[in-house]
């Protein structure tokens, strides 16, 4: 075959090829994620590179191979083979009752999965009347959450009750099947931080379990019938890990021929000091950090091998891992890598599963969102905690909100779905003010939720904004709930101004979730038990709805783990060669602290008192009757939060804060009062939102202002007017400004929708 080159398209920065018929040849690549990550939405990594792909004209394919694994898993079909046989002596009570009733199990379990992806909502009335489910050890915890059913719908008692059950049959599994399954975890042991490759090589010796069995049935089917020359495997987490070298190794063995790459979020953060070359019996390529030219320049080298350039890749040269970075070429901006493409992912598979009544984590498992960035990185890039060091977060980038809004509407389309997450690490509020201005401006119908910092930025008018424009839910780093220590973390925030940010959201009706840590450095038994006693009047004053403790890990990547002695922990040291055979993964590290403090041992206390906080109930409560230790009295006065709620804004409004109307146009009826032989024409406007009208009532003059100004300033128009601007249209026409400005008419329709942002 002849090939030659030919004059690229400026968006192609690769050489691409001719046939002698003039044909492109353009390797084919199949896209996967392995099991599991999630069960309700599709983990967005391959369909980000699948659009990045699109923009490029090269084809592909993509794969949620953990949504496959599930369904053939969990169906009669897949669960017949585990019919127990022989003897059950060997098992425990709960698995000899699973034993007795596995024909109840095969009996419902194709109606409940079909349940659980919205194709048979009527089945939810039989499950709740809790006689159709065979029930095993899952199902100890209803009568503690009787109480928690009285705020759920049928559906929702439904989901959680199939979502026991579901759970029942996994611990089945990981006793008599797979010790290592998990439905977002599989084989996490094995994938955990570790300096040595030995433990996963061995496991990858042994004979495929029967769940390997399913992937690789799966993945043989889909490998034949697309014969791809590159395969992208996206590892986001540790559980992903071992489904990916298994699903590599059986490609490597059935078709050597296909070059295989790793990228994602586990390679990203564990495996920059890669050196194990058995790691290479699996893949050609591992590649770091953003995906897109580094895959691009793949293509390349797999097109032309002569190439040689490579961007943020691993491979290996003379039976050495290399990490090759010799690319001149800049990474894509965030404008110019396309917008994601959902498309070869089974989108009406997913499972909506209720784990626990927490409403933040109902919406991770329930529900199906389409997933986006705002920007590239965090605006903040501080926390010390957090791994800056990285490009994917240190390299912040922010997207339009016109471009966001048109990925938007595309991805509506091609998914027929309307919810949005945006997986930003954290949503900057003056991006976040202009999407929402761009939501509303469209009409969009579209609900959204994201991860934010509780900065003073969102002000009460900004998150009735935000939520105006579909906004339902954000989740913000509390952390520590001590001042001292978020200065020591460098977070940005007080306490106080995390309750005035959260009251905001919360009367809005925008749900709050408090991410909550724990054992951070240096942190006191006291502060500890200070934390716990903030979060409780938080959740007492009604400012926050959701919240999660977790345990302080340090990462190699993170100021703390980067320069340990300012932070007054002592890292273990981490062995040069993780074995004879070389580093494979390296992020967490253990360390000890100087204060000398067990945090493990309050991790119970405090995820118990918290699962009750959000519920509402034991507030009263002493803190010590949460922990079967000795804890000291907390130092936070009773009223703290109370007391900061109840501090006056400062209602001074900045010449440049822009001034926006949510609502409609007006009708207008003028008219003239008269009194004691004195008359004046008045003008009334009537409003209607969508729950009650409502009119206010001026002088004739500061009417017709007032309705064209309305119409100015509407959130449909394009031009947005600064308060200065408003202030100077007035003063052309009448006097006073600010007499009129805080007026009561003018009051009224601040509380309707008229806002300073």
């Amino acid at each position: 075959m002849k090939c030659c080159y030919f004059k690229i398209p400026k968006h192609h920065k690769y050489p691409l090829f001719l046939h002698q018929n003039n044909t492109v040849l353009k390797p084919k690549l199949f896209l996967i994620t392995p099991p599991f990550t999630q069960l309700n939405t599709p983990y967005p990594a391959t369909a980000y590179i699948k659009g990045f792909l699109n923009t490029l004209e090269v084809p592909s394919e993509q794969a949620d191979l953990g949504i496959e694994v599930i369904l053939k898993l969990f169906s009669r079909e897949g669960l017949s083979p585990l019919t127990p046989k022989g003897g059950t002596s060997n098992l425990s009570d709960n698995a000899k009752r699973i034993v007795a009733l596995w024909d109840e199990y095969l009996k419902t379990i194709d109606s409940v999965i079909a349940f659980l992806q919205g194709k048979n909502p009527t089945l939810a009335l039989q499950i709740c009347q809790e006689d159709y489910l065979p029930e095993a050890s899952r199902f100890a915890q209803l009568e503690e959450l009787d109480w928690a059913f009285g705020t759920m719908g049928t559906q929702d008692k439904a989901k959680h009750l199939a979502t026991l059950y579901l759970e029942d049959i996994s611990d089945f599994i990981v006793e008599c099947v797979d010790e290592n399954f998990g439905f977002s975890r599989y084989a996490e042991r094995l994938g955990r931080s570790a300096n040595s490759f030995d433990e996963l090589y061995e496991a990858l010796q042994k004979e495929p379990t029967y769940i390997d069995g399913i992937l690789i049935s799966i993945l043989e089917e889909k490998i034949a019938r697309i014969q791809p020359e590159l395969m992208l495997i996206s590892v986001p987490f540790p559980g992903n890990l071992y489904s990916a070298f298994r699903s590599a190794q059986w490609v490597k063995k059935h078709y050597p021929n296909i070059k295989i790459a790793m990228g994602g979020g586990f390679p990203n953060t564990e495996l920059r000091s890669l050196s194990d070359a058995r790691v290479f019996e699996f893949f050609d390529f591992i590649t770091l950090d953003d995906g897109e030219l580094p895959v691009e320049l793949l293509i390349s080298n797999i097109q032309n091998p002569n190439t040689k350039e490579f961007k943020r890749t691993f491979i290996l040269e003379e039976g050495k891992v290399v990490y090759k970075n010799n690319a001149s070429r800049p990474d894509y901006k965030q404008s110019q890598v396309g917008t994601p493409d959902y498309t070869d992912l089974l989108l009406d598979k997913y499972i909506s599963v209720i784990e626990v009544v927490n409403p933040m984590h109902r919406m991770w498992s329930d529900g199906r969102w389409n997933k986006l960035t705002m920007a590239h990185g965090c605006y903040w890039g501080k926390c010390t905690f957090c791994d800056i060091s990285l490009d994917y977060i240190k390299i912040y980038e922010p997207i339009a909100a016109n471009l966001l809004c048109d990925r938007m509407e595309e991805m509506m389309t091609q998914t027929g779905q309307n919810g949005f997450h945006f997986v930003d690490e954290a949503a900057p509020p003056a991006l976040m003010r202009a999407l929402a201005l761009e939501i509303l401006r469209r009409k969009l119908s579209v609900t959204w939720w994201t991860n934010i910092r509780f900065e003073k930025s969102f002000s009460a008018d900004l998150c009735r904004l935000l939520k105006a424009s579909g906004c339902i839910a954000v989740s913000g780093g509390l952390e520590v709930a001590s001042d001292r220590l978020l200065q020591l973390i460098d977070k940005g925030v007080t306490v106080e101004q995390v309750a005035k940010v959260t009251r905001n959201f919360t009367e809005s009706g925008v749900m709050v979730h408090a991410y909550l840590m724990y054992g951070y450095p240096t942190q006191t038994v006291q502060e500890t038990i200070d934390s716990l006693e903030m979060v409780r009047q938080l959740f007492e004053a009604g400012v926050l709805q959701s919240g999660f403790w977790h345990q302080f890990a340090m990462t190699a990547h993170s100021p703390v783990g980067l320069y340990p002695e300012k932070f007054g922990v002592t890292p273990e040291l981490l062995p040069l060669q993780g074995s004879e055979k070389g580093i494979f993964a390296i992020n967490d590290i253990n360390y000890t602290d100087k204060i000398g403090i067990d945090h493990e041992k309050f991790s119970f206390g405090l995820k118990k008192s918290l699962f009750n906080f959000m519920h509402g109930i034991c507030f009263d409560f002493e803190l010590q009757e949460w922990f079967d230790f000795k804890i000291p009295k907390t130092k936070i006065h009773p009223d703290f939060i109370f007391n900061a709620l109840q501090e006056e804004e400062n209602f001074t409004t900045k010449p440049t804060a822009k001034v926006v109307w949510l609502g409609g146009k007006p009708s207008v009826e003028y008219f003239t009062k008269s009194k004691k032989g004195n008359s004046w024409e008045l003008a009334k406007l009537t409003f209607h939102d969508k729950k009650e009208s409502f009119a206010v009532q001026t002088n004739k003059a500061e009417g017709e202002w007032l309705v064209a100004i309305l119409d100015k300033i509407a959130v449909s128009q394009s031009k947005v007017y600064s308060f200065q601007k408003i202030k100077a249209d007035f003063e052309d026409h009448l006097s006073d400004f600010e007499l009129f400005w805080y007026s009561k008419p003018m009051q009224t329709l601040r509380s309707f929708g008229l806002l300073i942002l």
